[in-house]
């Protein structure tokens, strides 16, 4: 599974991971349960891989943020999505403790959290994807 072919629908619950693309439709499997659907181009979709969280230096990589928490977790799920907005407010200034609080709110922290999860049930592994994301930049 590659991180740059991961996506959110929005309307949609969950992940998929883009298997084909067609004139009209993105292919795209759910990674919870593995059905396939047609992504037509009236829907809005974004590739994680091209998601950033706002810190007070410079925005950091969705896959940096989820190689934190998965450093923090022990490569396990982290605490659920569900929890209070105190809880998550601060569980995620001990994984990234520099981020923007007045620009990034309650529920960006709910997207990341429920996203890193739903990738780990997945068998996501953040460490060899982090690894490859650095070899290629070392190279340009």
């Amino acid at each position: 599974m590659e991180f740059s072919k991961i996506i959110s629908v929005t309307g949609k619950p969950g992940l998929f991971q883009v298997i084909s693309q067609s004139k009209n439709a993105i292919i795209a499997e759910n990674l919870t349960d593995n059905k396939r659907l047609a992504i037509n181009a009236t829907q809005n979709v974004s590739l994680l891989e091209n998601i950033a969280i706002y810190t007070y230096e410079e925005d950091m990589p969705l896959l940096d943020v989820f190689k934190a928490i998965s450093e923090k977790t022990g490569g396990k799920k982290a605490i659920s999505h569900k929890e209070s907005g105190n809880k998550l407010t601060a569980f995620f200034a001990e994984v990234l403790p520099n981020y923007d609080d007045e620009r990034v709110y309650t529920s960006n922290i709910k997207k990341v959290i429920q996203w890193y999860n739903l990738l780990v049930d997945a068998g996501f592994d953040f460490a060899t994807v982090a690894v490859d994301e650095v070899s290629t930049d070392e190279e340009e």
